[in-house]
């Protein structure tokens, strides 16, 4: 296959570090460009990761000819307009999460042209482990799939950070939250019709700092989560059924260079005693989120998760936001 040819929109932290590096690993991704609005931060990312091309703006590099995909780590508050402009330009376009504030605001990806292709990049739907876990649950390894647990904290109380910028699309559900709710739509495999949530704001930022939700999936499937941005770090999820569980030992930030675990564990010795391992060797799951990106944008294979799941994804954390003001439970909308 003809490598895909990338273009950067911003020198985010996240694209630099993390996506970009994994993209660059790949015979079938090349990245061709950076762009900045700042031209030398562009020719500072280009240098250090050994990239062609520097812009010094995002339309400079939304007109360069060459470019067929566009990755967009900008903050959250530019995911739907540049998104828009890349698509207008004849770009396919992986967002980073969430892909907009509002489901309002991204039923406007809507407009984008028809062969153009738009995903949210949610990485860990592409990791073995977490493909592994759903298998198990499929052939009924946990018995029948009835609670999901999620827990994501880290603690970041810098007032300069994007995440703790209320107006842009700041706070803890948006940055993690929506994770613990990927999660629960990819473990169950339906979409949930009504959450209830519990939201305890920074009083300086206004951004939710602790945000718990409980989801109800339907005949009897509960998904319960607790996502912070001012915790000490921790993550996992577990999985229960009524024959055992299945828990993800670090589910969002698996380590490109290091193996990682999930545990199937039927409950018969307390503690973890009774439970099976099955460790997956380093991957880096930024570099097969951008290779399936890439063999869709090919014709190889179609895109698993498209526009119409970005937006019931937010629509969900719109749902979990006005149950904060309701205090009850609220329906989950869908197209």
């Amino acid at each position: 296959m003809e490598p895909v040819r990338w273009g950067i929109l911003s020198t985010a932290k996240i694209g630099r570090t993390k996506v970009v590096p994994g993209l660059m690993k790949s015979p079938l991704c090349n990245v061709m460009a950076v762009a900045s609005r700042d031209a030398a931060s562009a020719r500072e990312m280009a240098g250090e990761l050994g990239i062609q091309k520097a812009y010094g703006s995002y339309e400079a590099l939304l007109a360069d000819p060459e470019i067929e995909a566009i990755y967009n780590p900008l903050p959250n508050h530019l995911h739907v307009p540049m998104t828009l402009a890349a698509a207008a330009a004849g770009k396919h376009v992986l967002c980073e999460k969430p892909i907009a504030i509002e489901s309002v605001e991204a039923e406007r990806l809507r407009e984008a042209p028809p062969d153009v292709l738009i995903t949210e990049a949610f990485m860990v739907r592409h990791h073995p482990q977490w493909q592994h876990a759903r298998a198990l649950i499929r052939e009924g390894a946990v018995g029948e799939l009835r609670a999901v647990q999620v827990n994501f904290f880290y603690f970041n109380d810098d007032p300069h950070n994007i995440r703790n910028k209320a107006d842009i699309g700041g706070g803890g559900l948006l940055d993690i939250g929506c994770y613990a709710v990927v999660a629960g739509r990819y473990l169950f495999e339906v979409e949930p019709v009504r959450v209830v949530s519990l939201i305890e704001r920074d009083p300086t930022f206004r951004t939710d700092r602790t945000t718990s939700a409980l989801m109800d999936f339907g005949a009897g499937r509960q998904l319960a989560f607790t996502v912070s941005t001012q915790l000490a770090p921790s993550q996992r999820i577990r999985a229960y059924g009524t024959k055992g569980s299945v828990e993800i030992e670090i589910p969002f930030n698996a380590p490109a260079d290091k193996p990682v675990r999930i545990f199937l564990d039927d409950g018969s010795l307390p503690g973890g005693g009774s439970a099976q391992v099955v460790e997956f060797p380093p991957i880096d799951q930024y570099q097969l989120q951008g290779e399936a990106f890439s063999r869709a944008i090919r014709g190889v294979e179609p895109l698993a998760y498209g526009l119409d799941d970005a937006l019931q994804n937010i629509r969900i954390l719109d749902a979990i936001r006005r149950s904060e003001t309701s205090a009850s439970w609220e329906k989950v909308g869908s197209e």
